[in-house]
């Protein structure tokens, strides 16, 4: 592949999933500029590893590798444990979503570990299989079970209505 066609190639899908990979970072970190970043950090890691991955038609498990593991590893840099509270999201909710409700559950992903939180939005927001959420993060299927089991009841516990 020459070098134009694979250029072509590589914007033409960075393009068409920049938005999706968005919106998958924002439930990894809950903040639009670290989701931006982190969509950065991950476009220019795929850009390297494009002609072998396009070869092998993996693009989009690739990409979401490489996500998740740039959020797990902005997440273990003491600078990022600092949460800003005093800036609102930029972006409307989705229709029929109230703004507490997302508000809500993106501060319940925030409270979950990591891995945790991977294997949930994988699983939940995303629709992968538990085989493919296991290859996407390297562990085994069992591990993601367990994972999205402790990470949906610690969801459950701290999304529950309090009865007054």
């Amino acid at each position: 592949m020459r070098r134009a066609e694979r250029d072509a190639s590589y914007v033409e899908f960075a393009t068409s999933r920049r938005d999706q990979l968005r919106r998958i970072a924002y439930g990894m970190c809950g903040d639009w500029h670290r989701a931006d970043d982190l969509v950065q950090t991950a476009l220019v890691r795929l850009y390297v590893a494009w002609p072998r991955v396009a070869r092998h038609g993996t693009e989009d498990a690739y990409v979401r590798k490489i996500l998740l593991n740039a959020a797990i590893d902005e997440s273990r840099r003491p600078a990022r444990r600092e949460r800003p509270t005093a800036e609102l999201p930029e972006v409307a909710a989705a229709p029929g979503v109230a703004v507490e409700d997302r508000d809500s559950l993106v501060a319940a992903l925030q409270q979950l570990p990591a891995q945790q939180r991977a294997a949930v939005l994988l699983r939940h927001w995303l629709g992968l299989s538990v085989a493919e959420t296991a290859a996407e993060l390297g562990v085994t299927e069992g591990t993601v079970k367990s994972h999205t089991s402790r990470g949906l009841a610690a969801l459950r516990g701290t999304l529950a209505p309090v009865d007054s």
